[in-house]
């Protein structure tokens, strides 16, 4: 029984890393498509968000399976109750990444590459979204405890973004539509730094036992 519930535990360890990595892509697709012009990308962001959530559908039956039918000791009643709160932040760090990439279809954001630190802002994002999940298989307390920390650089780049996005305005108000727009996605890159921490606190508790 034990070999059993060790090898459903190593599919939901497996689950995870996929759904993570589906995140991952949805991000810099929507990047990419805002950084190259490419409206055309939003169409592959919008299939990977599709698959984001057939994932949280299938972590959450597997996640209920092993809580109703193989009775977990408290270590493992911690780590699956924790996937199952996790696989939620995963999946609206999905959504986030659709609502930059529908932006991006709409308009052309040329004249702003390169002046705005939107594309350090979503590498920054990315790389706290990896270390949450990471942070869970490996069972990695110190990687958890990081990410709480890259959500410092992510709200200052958020706070720069602004301040840049505000200058641009002032130098040509035609352009604040446009702007408003970048500061959103700015916005959704900020909230899904704040989803990866929402990840790594429960990541926190599964080790623990203590809510951090």
């Amino acid at each position: 029984m034990r070999e059993y519930y060790n090898a459903q535990l190593t599919t939901l360890n497996t689950n995870l890393i996929q759904m993570g990595a589906l995140c991952e892509d949805a991000i810099s697709s929507a990047i990419q498509g805002l950084l190259e012009n490419d409206p055309s990308i939003a169409a592959k962001v919008s299939t990977v968000e599709l698959e984001i959530d057939q994932y949280e559908r299938d972590i959450e039956r597997l996640c209920m399976r092993l809580l109703l039918m193989q009775q977990p000791v408290a270590t493992d009643l911690r780590t699956v109750s924790s996937a199952l709160k996790m696989i939620s932040d995963l999946e609206r760090i999905g959504d986030q990444a659709f609502d930059i990439a529908d932006i991006t279809k709409n308009d052309s954001f040329r004249d702003f590459n390169g002046k705005i630190h939107i594309k350090e802002m979503a590498k920054a994002a990315i790389g706290m979204v990896t270390d949450s999940v990471d942070s869970y298989v490996n069972h990695d307390l110190e990687l958890a405890k990081k990410v709480g920390q890259e959500d410092d650089k992510v709200d200052a780049l958020f706070i720069q973004v602004r301040k840049e996005l505000i200058d641009l305005i002032r130098e040509d108000k035609e352009k604040s539509e446009q702007a408003f727009d970048l500061l959103m996605i700015a916005k959704y890159l900020e909230r899904i730094g704040d989803h990866a921490v929402n990840v790594s606190e429960w990541v926190i508790y599964a080790i623990t036992g203590e809510h951090a």
